[in-house]
């Protein structure tokens, strides 16, 4: 074979000897070295024997610049034997990319279809084959090994389109605006190498200028400035950057940058204008003394402009200024009220800054290289030495005097809140305390008086001149108006200047317990249960007085309780009451003694009822638990009386009913309508008026009909009794008792003679 021949040469000659060019020798000296290595010095016949089983490695090149025409030939493959076909598998045939490659597969030639990108596809991996045409097989099949050679086909590309940048005018020059980056996609280092450029910036900057540093040449730079920013020169610089590669062609591309300036402290505020009344009234507090106006230069609204003021030789704090956030002026007001007695003029300085520090900058020389030389002024909003310095950099002040205005003040109370003890029921007259107080103006003196402000009970006076507090009526702690022991009065001083002015004090009388009250009990009537042995009841007492005038409690029984009543325990808030087996169904009367801890007794009438309950727990002597049954013959007798009612009256309605016919016009309706002078009808009509309309409504067919029995009028009642009776019987439990055959007899009686009378008197 042809190919293996050549392998044998291959450490002297250049190439391989099949029409194709080879463009890396070295990776062909490295597989013969291979190939020595594995026994590859036999003679030619014996490579043949073993040729299908060979896989010789082949490679070729494919330059990305190369723009056509398309397709072109890249190689060919030759084998000794005739008759073969050629096939290529992989990479650019039917791997991606597809359609790159394709082969001639009589005659072995390899040829390019279109163009490959080397930055997606560095390299193309083939695989070879030779077939017989006659035996269809195999006859030897090589590795094939395409390289893609970088060209300088992309330009560099910045990450965006546009950057935004804001740096404060009071940056120093050197300082970091923002970062950039552009990068270039190509592979080879001979093409992806980035160098940024400044091409314009807008609009011309004055002792400024924007330059470069670039960190590496992969396109990363960071962009600064020298000389003195001024936001009054120019809010904005947009700046266009070219990004270049190095290429013999070179490819570029562009991005601008926006670069805001923020607007510093370059102009201190000056105080204008002062406008205010100056004058308030001594007492008074939130009250607006007078306007400071300042003149600013920096942007409004912003921290550079924003006014900050300060208060000078305000010792006791009575004033605060605060800065109006649309006008920027300084509002100074009275925050602590101001006495007239401790000067009528207050002197107060002010002073105005920004919130921000003050800062300026000026350049004096410039040079083509490295930084230029500056003078710059900064300093603390708060420091005014360190800009003294500076001509017109020392904070605005201004001066303000205050005039305090008398006025008639209340008098004031040595002690507004004074406390004191008390027994309750103690005589009138009682001394309590002493309530002080003083008149502080000076320049007109006044008079005051003392009085009573609060008193609700109305069991203190006071003197009017000395202050001296006593007691009006004696004092009950058990009254309404005193809480946890406490009676609360207020006291008033009222001076005679004008407008009267009155000032308050609080007394807290705590009232202290005496034994004015005797034990109560909570329940006076009791029931109990009739039982075989002893029964129980609860009984329980109260004291208004407190410790140690209340409980608990003695409880005495007096009079005939011997062996019948008894006490259990004797003592305590609440005992039982026992009766003994002896002590029969009845209502009884006790005498009840009940004494405090003291010996402060009062005697109470216990009303005790005993009965037999159904629950023995549960005493309840309103309800009968027994009683007698009706007999059968007193439901016979019952039955027979109703019976006999309700077959009366059916015989006398069918007798005596007698129907009547009356013609109504047809005017009737509205000559019954009657004239009402409320909106609320029938609050004054007579009675009977409504159901005769009622009626009279009714009968719209113009027929009326009539029915009269004079015996219901009469027998109805006596009908009326009989049921009463038997209801009550029912109540009461003994219907045997109340109810009897001469009632029944009675009441049938008087109603067959109300009916024969009435039968009589209508026949």
């Amino acid at each position: 074979m042809h190919l293996v021949s050549s392998l044998h040469k291959c450490q002297s000659e250049p190439s391989l000897g099949y029409n194709m060019e080879l463009k890396h020798p070295i990776l062909l000296l490295v597989l013969c070295n291979l190939l020595q290595c594995w026994g590859v010095h036999r003679s030619s016949s014996q490579l043949l024997l073993r040729q299908k089983r060979n896989r010789i490695i082949d490679s070729f090149t494919i330059d990305e610049g190369y723009q056509g025409p398309f397709p072109y030939s890249l190689g060919k493959i030759e084998v000794e034997k005739d008759l073969v076909l050629f096939m290529i598998q992989g990479q650019g045939v039917d791997e991606e990319p597809t359609q790159v490659l394709e082969i001639n597969p009589y005659t072995g030639e390899i040829k390019v279809l279109r163009s490959v990108d080397c930055e997606q596809y560095q390299t193309l991996k083939l695989k070879f084959k030779a077939f017989d045409r006659e035996k269809h097989e195999l006859v030897t099949q090589l590795g094939i090994y395409i390289e893609i050679l970088d060209s300088n086909d992309n330009p560099p590309k910045f990450l965006f389109e546009k950057y935004n940048f804001t740096i404060k005018e009071s940056a120093l020059q050197g300082t970091e605006v923002g970062r950039i980056q552009a990068t270039d996609q190509d592979i080879s280092e001979k093409y992806n190498k980035v160098h940024l450029k400044i091409v314009s910036v807008e609009p011309k900057p004055e002792d400024l200028e924007f330059y470069f540093k670039e960190i590496d040449e992969t396109g990363l730079g960071v962009i600064s400035f020298k000389g003195c920013l001024d936001h009054e020169t120019a809010e904005k610089y947009t700046i266009i950057v070219e990004a270049k590669d190095n290429g013999e062609k070179p490819q570029s591309s562009s991005c601008t940058i926006i670069i805001n300036i923020e607007d510093g402290n370059n102009h201190l505020p000056v105080i204008t204008k002062e406008t205010g009344p100056e004058k308030v009234k001594e007492g008074q507090t939130n009250v607006l003394v007078s306007r400071i106006q300042v003149h600013d230069e920096d942007t409004r609204g912003t921290p550079a402009w924003r006014a900050k003021y300060t208060i000078q030789g305000d010792t006791n704090n009575n004033f605060r200024i605060t800065t109006d956030p649309e006008t920027n002026d300084g509002l100074l007001h009275v925050e602590k009220p101001l006495n007239y007695e401790d000067g009528a003029l207050k002197n107060i300085t002010i002073t105005v800054e920004n919130e921000i520090p003050y800062y300026s900058c000026k350049v004096e020389k410039r040079s083509t290289t490295g930084l230029w030389k500056v003078v710059t002024t900064s300093a603390s909003a708060a420091t005014e030495s360190a800009m003294s310095f500076v001509n017109g950099t020392v904070p605005s002040r201004h001066q303000v005097i205050v005039t305090v205005e008398d006025v008639n003040e209340p008098p004031v109370f040595d002690k507004t809140s004074i406390e004191t003890a008390v027994s309750e029921n103690v005589k009138e007259g009682q001394y309590l305390a002493t309530v002080t107080a003083k008149d502080p103006d000076v320049a007109n003196k006044n008079t005051f008086k003392y009085m009573i402000g609060h008193d609700p009970a109305g069991w203190i006076k006071v003197d009017p001149d000395t202050g001296n507090i006593t007691t009006s009526k004696p004092l009950d702690r058990e009254s309404e108006f005193v809480k946890d022991n406490i009676y609360v009065v207020t006291i008033c001083a009222v001076d005679d200047g004008k407008p009267q002015m009155t000032s308050t004090a609080t007394l807290s009388i705590r009232i202290k317990n005496d034994n004015d009250h005797t034990p109560y009990l909570v329940v006076s009537a009791i029931e109990m249960c009739q039982s075989d042995g002893q029964s129980f009841a609860n009984i329980t007492a109260l004291d208004s007085d407190v410790e140690p005038y209340s409980g608990p409690f003695t409880f005495k029984l007096h009079g005939d309780v011997e062996g019948k009543w008894k006490i259990d325990p004797v003592v305590g808030y609440s005992v039982n009451l026992v009766k003994e087996s002896t002590v029969h169904s009845d209502h009884h009367e006790l005498l009840l003694e009940v004494s405090d801890q003291q010996g402060k007794s009062a005697f109470h009438n216990l009303s005790v009822t005993v009965c037999s309950c159904l629950d023995s727990e549960i005493p309840n002597c309103h309800v009968r638990t027994s009683g007698t049954t009706l007999g059968a013959g007193g439901v016979g007798i019952i039955l027979l009386a109703m019976l006999l009612i309700t077959g009366l009256l059916s015989v006398a309605f069918l007798m005596f009913c007698k129907k009547e016919t009356v013609k109504i016009q047809d005017n009737y309706l509205e000559e019954q309508l009657m004239t009402f002078n409320t909106d609320n009808p029938g609050s004054c009509c007579p009675a009977g008026v409504g159901n005769q309309n009622e009626n009279q409504m009714q009968e719209i067919s113009h027929v009326k009909t009539v029915t009269t029995n004079p015996v219901i009028n009469k027998a109805i009642p006596e009908g009326s009794k009989i049921c009463a009776l038997i209801s009550k019987s029912r109540k009461e439990g003994s219907m045997a008792q109340s109810f009897s055959h001469e009632n029944v007899t009675h009441a049938t009686g008087s109603i067959l003679k109300h009916g024969n009378e009435t039968s009589a008197g209508t026949t």
